[in-house]
This record gives C-alpha cells, sequence and structure tokens, in this order.
C-alpha cells in the first residue's frame, strides 16, 4: 500500500498539492508522537489501508488523533481511504478493485484539501 501511497503523492505534487506520508511500521508499539506532530505541522490527515475499513486499524489512529491535542490543529476533517466492507475475494482482479488504488488515495486527499 506504501507504494501506491508515494506514488500519489508524486502525483499530487505535480498538482501543487504537497503530502507528507507518514507510515508508522510498527502498530504495537505505536509512534503516538510521530502522528500527532504530522497532524499539528499539516493540518490535515488522510489514513490509507488496505484491509476492511470497519474495524480497521485506521478507525484506531483517527481516534487517537481526535482525544490527543492534534485535534485543535485539524483544518478538515480526519478522511479514511480504505478496503471496502465486503469479504475478501480470491480472485487478484477483485481484490485490486476492492483495495484502495492510486487514483482513490490522490480523490481522498483532494477531497480533504478541497481540490476535487
Amino acid at each position: 500500500m506504501l507504494r501506491r501511497v508515494v506514488q500519489a503523492a508524486e502525483e499530487l505534487a505535480e498538482e501543487g498539492i504537497s503530502v507528507e506520508i507518514v507510515d508508522p511500521r510498527t502498530l504495537v508499539p505505536l509512534d503516538k508522537d510521530i502522528i500527532i506532530n504530522s497532524v499539528k505541522k499539516t493540518g490535515k490527515v488522510v489514513l490509507v489501508n488496505d484491509a476492511h475499513k470497519t474495524s480497521g486499524y485506521i478507525g484506531e489512529i483517527s481516534a487517537i488523533i481526535s482525544e490527543s491535542e492534534a485535534f485543535d490543529y485539524l483544518d478538515a476533517p480526519i478522511r479514511r481511504c480504505a478496503g471496502e466492507d465486503v469479504p475478501m475475494p480470491y480472485a487478484q482482479n477483485l481484490e485490486n478493485a476492492m483495495i484502495p488504488t492510486v487514483e482513490s488515495i490522490k480523490d481522498a486527499i483532494r477531497k480533504t484539501y478541497n481540490k476535487e
């Protein structure tokens, strides 16, 4: 998923949209400080995950941001770009349709920047 996020960020840079990517590497322990500091710096959050949107760890990261001092720095609502809430298909083409694409990631970022 990180490759897709990096590609989306590179393509958006050509449109004048600057993206800071935070890849936490581990979820337990989660480096909350790097996430909170990024929110304070940028004022925007788009969380990307290839797992289901419902009950995914990006919901927990969203809660961490909402419950911390970083919440006051948000210029836009937290946006999640994640897998569809459907059973994971076995066919590769269907699996690819279920998880976020470079385009869907770019769309989520554009919406956060109000540049739909």
